[in-house]
């Protein structure tokens, strides 16, 4: 299984960035993903994940501002960040089963 990010960059305080994370190999689009980042503190911090059922789960950090999504069609899985603060500079992870990682795309909000 391999994972690749995109979508990163720098953005300014309120604005908004689609990350997207391409899958190929061995993947089942019901198996749990997920989206992780890693700060300036090196602490990785679970920000989205779906579920085998499909359900979505935010931390308080981001629910409201974050929604994760999948496109199997497209073997592609997505995390919509809007109003996105400078606490949210990070470097960011896709996961598949917490077992699979990305490279990581780092995002940079600025004031």
């Amino acid at each position: 299984v391999q994972l690749a990010e995109s979508g990163g960059g720098p953005v300014q305080a309120g604005g908004s960035l689609r990350l997207a994370c391409v899958m190929s190999g061995r993947v089942f689009w019901l198996d749990s993903m997920a989206w992780y980042r890693q700060g300036s503190d090196n602490i990785r911090e679970k920000v989205a994940v779906i579920s085998t059922s499909g359900s979505k789960e935010y931390p308080d950090s981001v629910r409201g501002r974050f929604t994760i999504s999948r496109d199997p069609t497209s073997k592609t899985l997505y995390l919509q960040m809007d109003d996105l603060r400078p606490e949210d500079t990070a470097v960011y992870y896709c996961s598949y089963r917490d077992r699979y990682w990305g490279q990581g795309t780092q995002v940079t909000v600025s004031t």
